[in-house]
Order: C-alpha cells, then structure tokens, then sequence
C-alpha cells in the first residue's frame, strides 16, 4: 500500500472513530426515562448507585437517553418499586429484591441471605456461577430484568437501645429488619417490622420499635441513631454481602436499541463497583467518629451466632421443600459456596486474622 493511501485510509478512520457517538445519538431519538428507588436522597452512597447508572447512561448516549432517579416516596414508596417496574407505571427501579419475598422467597438470593456469601462471592456466584441466570428467570415472571448494581460489602448488626448477650435478650424484641434475617430474627424470639429508610429513626426514637439495622457506619451516623440507640453490633450476619438490583421494566427493555441495552448493562456494573469502593473508604472515619460520640461497640456472642446460623439453615431446608425454585436457586447456591468458602478461608480469612488487628 502506497504512504498516501495508507494515511488517507487512517484519516477517515480515525474520523469515523471519533464521529461514533455522534453517529450513535443521531441513530436513536431521544429517551427519557423515570427511576423509582428504595432510598432517600440524604443516604448519599446507597442512592448513589442509582445516580451513577443514570449519569453513565447519559454520558455514554452524549445526552440522548436520560434517566431521572427518584428517592423513595417521590413516586412510589420505598417497598413499593418492585410493583412499579413490574407494572410499567416506572421504566426503571433501584432497590433490594429481599424486600420482596413475599412475592417469591428465591428473591432473598438477589440481595444477600443469612450466613451467605461475601462480596466478591456473591459477584462470582451471580456474574460466573448461574446466580444471575436463574434469577431472572424469576425477575421474567414480572416483567422486570435485572442487573446488579451496588453493594454495601458486609454491613453491621444493628442498633440496640439495650444490650442482647443471649438469645433469651431477643425475646420480644422489636426489630427493624427485612428479608430472609428478618424470618430468622423473629424465629429467634424477635417481632420484626420492614421499615422504608425514612421511617426507620423516627420509629426507633418513639420506641415503636427497639432496635434497627441499617447498613454500615457512614449511613447509619447520617440517620442518627446513635442518638437514640447506644450500643452498635456486628457483624451483620443477615447482610454479608447485600447487593442492591437495577430493574427495567421488560416492555421498555425491549423498546431500547440493542447498544443502550448494552449501555445500561455496563452503567450497571459500573455502580456495583462504586458503591462498593464508596463504601470501603468513608466507613472506617465515620466508626471513628461514632466511638467518639460515644457508641457502645459490641460483638454478637456465640451463642446467639450459633443459634441464628441453626435457624437460617433450617429455614432453607423448609423452603426449599415448599418451594421448587427456592431449592433449585438454594442448591446450586450451597454448591458454589460450598467450593468457594475453603479457598476464601485458606487466602483471606488467615490473613485477615493476622493482619486486621
């Protein structure tokens, strides 16, 4: 090939190159979309994940395709965003599918289950281990498909107005807590209540409810409950790992040309990245400055650890029994966390003990 032919080849190229996304908005008209969350605005990293799909999207359609999130109670309720998506009264929603089990206990697996899997296991399982696959088939029931965007890493066990040694101190006791470790808690003795972010503090400082679990410590000192809870415990073994889901609606899903659907599926795993980078560097300084004001740190004791773990357990063997697709979904589940946790023990738990101290 000739010198000039060659750089006039290059030239053009390089011109179509950088005309793409121009080409790309020109091709499609313009799209604008609502999103229903689960959060309020003021939890910042939580709602984040949902803004940082929106701001994605609409970089990489150099404007065409705009999504708009609204915080819980905007649109609909907090609880209420599977049945917008579901309905298409709402293109898009942003939330945690445990809040849903009532619809089908299989959603629990979406989020995080009791003395589940770790972040970067419960990525493996969902993205490589059929986790995801076998989810939305569910999702496909409801007209939703979903993607994994945000995750709160493990979370910490709650705020307690009074300290709970035992499990006899669980008798009673009035807990703010969704999904399959609200099932477990209320086997424990518990009376469990599913409370939307917003309603949580002043539930708890009335004394409607007698304790809450929430997230980590940078949330959980921008709601203010250790005003009115002192003692703060973990781990939060209902939560090792909760991912938060985009959902869209299956009829706009299928109205988008196949590269927004591309577009929002890599916003997605963008804000399951995020949210947890977000999360790992703003949780350690707002722990700090919670003992500073005066927080009660305490560790779940082995007895009532034991003890949920026992009940977990035997709550996935009932379902699992009443319901095909909750055994299907438990099985595979188990499996992969069954290969997954020797490995994660042998490399990450032995270092962690000898250097996290």
């Amino acid at each position: 090939m000739k010198r000039r032919d060659f750089l006039k080849k290059a030239a053009v190229g390089a011109v179509a190159a950088g005309a793409a996304p121009a080409v790309l908005a020109q091709s499609n008209k313009k799209i604008r979309w609502r999103m229903a969350t689960s959060w309020p605005k003021a939890f910042d990293t939580i709602y984040g994940g949902a803004v940082t799909v929106s701001e994605r999207v609409k970089a990489m359609t150099g404007g065409q395709f705009e999504i708009i999130p609204y915080a819980g109670g905007e649109l609909v309720g907090g609880l209420e965003v599977f049945d917008a998506v579901s309905q298409g009264t709402v293109q898009m929603g942003h939330t945690a599918s445990y809040y849903y089990i009532g619809k089908n206990p299989s959603l629990a697996f979406d989020t995080a289950v009791p003395f589940g899997l770790n972040y970067r296991q419960q990525n493996a399982w969902l993205y490589n281990g059929g986790g995801l696959e076998k989810l939305r088939k569910i999702f496909a029931e409801h007209n939703i498909v979903n993607f994994p965007a945000g995750n709160t890493g493990v979370q910490m066990g709650g705020w307690f107005r009074k300290e709970v040694n035992t499990v006899a101190d669980l008798q009673g006791l009035k807990m703010r807590i969704p999904g399959l470790g609200g099932k477990v808690m209320s086997r424990l003795g518990a009376t469990v209540q599913v409370l939307p972010g917003a309603e949580i503090y002043p539930a708890l400082e009335r004394g409607v409810i007698d304790a809450t679990e929430w997230v980590g410590p940078y949330d959980d000192e921008k709601a203010g409950f250790y005003k009115v809870a002192k003692y703060y415990y973990h781990p939060g073994w209902w939560e090792p790992a909760p991912t938060l889901s985009i959902y869209v609606n299956q009829k706009a899903w299928d109205s988008l040309p196949k590269e927004y659907q591309e577009i929002v599926a890599s916003a997605s795993a963008e804000a399951n990245l995020n949210m947890m980078v977000d999360y790992d560097s703003k949780n350690p300084v707002a722990l700090k400055s919670l003992l500073d004001k005066g927080t009660e740190l305490r560790e779940y004791s082995q007895e009532i650890l034991e003890a949920a773990r026992k009940e977990a357990y035997a709550l996935y063997d009932e379902l699992s029994a009443e319901d095909a697709t909750f055994k299907d979904i438990y099985e595979g589940w188990r499996a992969f966390k069954a290969e997954s946790d020797p490995w994660f023990s042998t490399a990450e738990t032995s270092y962690a003990s000898f250097n996290f101290k």
